[in-house]
């Protein structure tokens, strides 16, 4: 009976083991498609930035909860948010470098836009 019982257990164990191996390849390759997707609809210097700070534009308009790149809204919220997760009123650190990320990355988008502003601005001259 216990050798039954073990090799039924045996058995459970490696089917629940092979569907999750394959939930965490399909898992794997949607992530995959996605960063894919991402890379495929920035512009490559925007791009270059999401891989560098290790956060999307759209993520970062999310956690600070703009629409568009406004600098007035986005250091507005910006302070809000970092002052409302200060750890000393009992906020999170975590929180506040997500903030703090957030807008580094709104910060070299604009930044972004500005040098392309300036470029078509001495094309259109020549």
């Amino acid at each position: 009976q216990a050798k039954y019982l073990a090799q039924i257990i045996l058995v459970g164990a490696q089917v629940v083991g092979r569907a999750f191996m394959r939930a965490l390849r399909q898992e794997f390759a949607a992530s995959r498609a996605a960063a894919d997707a991402r890379g495929r609809s920035e512009r490559p210097q925007s791009a270059a930035a999401s891989r560098i700070i290790g956060i999307s534009l759209q993520e970062a308009q999310q956690i600070l909860n703009v629409s568009n790149l406004n600098p007035e809204e986005i250091q507005k919220n910006y302070d809000h948010l970092f002052k409302v997760n200060d750890k000393s009123v009992g906020g999170s650190f975590y929180l506040q470098s997500k903030v703090v990320r957030a807008k580094e990355r709104l910060d070299e988008e604009l930044r972004i836009q500005a040098k392309g502003d300036k470029e078509k601005g001495k094309k259109a001259e020549t």
